[in-house]
């Protein structure tokens, strides 16, 4: 399979450029040699041709080709709302979430949350994050790049939800009695979806009113309780299964 990597400056037919340090080194670390040809894509949804000119000690130059639209995306635009799991278990969401065709990931703050980012902390972890779904893009063949939206507290989000009319279902995983089945509540065409999860120790009473009061669905997940990170990607699995990609894909 040919090398392709992910360039963040939007990219041009027929342009000469180098490679920034990230792919550059990716490169190398390939053993790519002038003459050859990869993929670079710049997150817009196509994937661009580019043999290599000239390879030196730190910079790879290349001239780009003709573009490739590439569909892979899903048919509806799914954003996970959920509360940041501690450790590794975020990066581990962030990839595979990529993966199954998330559009944005929305990392908050809740009462019971166990990470808590802050300032110039929440804000390398949030370039952290972006470049991990970068990379998951690369090797699942993605040519749109979801966004790793800045870290929020839970109130503040819902307020700035309730301002919005939804354009497709709201769920609120919830493990409360009388909610209903997530499959039945994400069933049929919609142009966005939108989940909210919590921590290891589940949302306050008082947030799950505050969830319910700016729209979202109180949704069952079946008879096991799923840990943080799998709840909102048994979801996006069962969307990605469930729903038929555009053509071309």
């Amino acid at each position: 399979m040919s090398l392709r990597l992910f360039t963040p400056e939007p990219l041009a037919e027929h342009a000469e450029l180098s490679l920034p340090p990230g792919p550059a080194r990716h490169a190398q670390v390939r053993r790519v040699q002038p003459g050859d040809t990869l993929w670079l894509f710049d997150g817009r949804g196509a994937d661009w041709p580019a043999t290599v000119l000239a390879m030196g000690k730190s910079e790879v130059r290349v001239r780009v080709g003709t573009p490739v639209v590439v569909q892979r995306e899903l048919p509806v635009a799914v954003t996970l709302a959920l509360a940041m799991p501690a450790n590794e278990r975020m990066d581990t969401l962030v990839e595979k979430a990529t993966e199954l065709g998330v559009a944005t990931l929305q990392p908050l703050h809740t009462e019971r949350s166990v990470l808590r980012l802050a300032g110039e902390r929440a804000t390398k972890k949030q370039a952290h994050w972006q470049a991990i779904a970068q990379a998951a893009c690369e090797q699942c063949g993605r040519a749109t790049v979801p966004e790793v939206a800045p870290v929020l507290n839970l109130q503040f989000w819902l307020a700035t939800q309730r301002g919005t009319p939804p354009t497709g279902p709201r769920l609120l995983l919830s493990l409360r009695d009388g909610a209903a089945p997530a499959a039945q509540l994400a069933a049929g065409h919609h142009r966005t979806l939108h989940t909210l999860s919590g921590p290891e120790g589940g949302f306050t009473p008082d947030e799950e009113v505050a969830a319910l009061a700016a729209g979202y669905l109180a949704t069952d997940l079946g008879p096991r309780v799923l840990r943080a990170e799998t709840a909102p990607l048994a979801v996006l699995a069962w969307l990605a299964l469930h729903t038929t990609a555009c053509p071309g894909g």
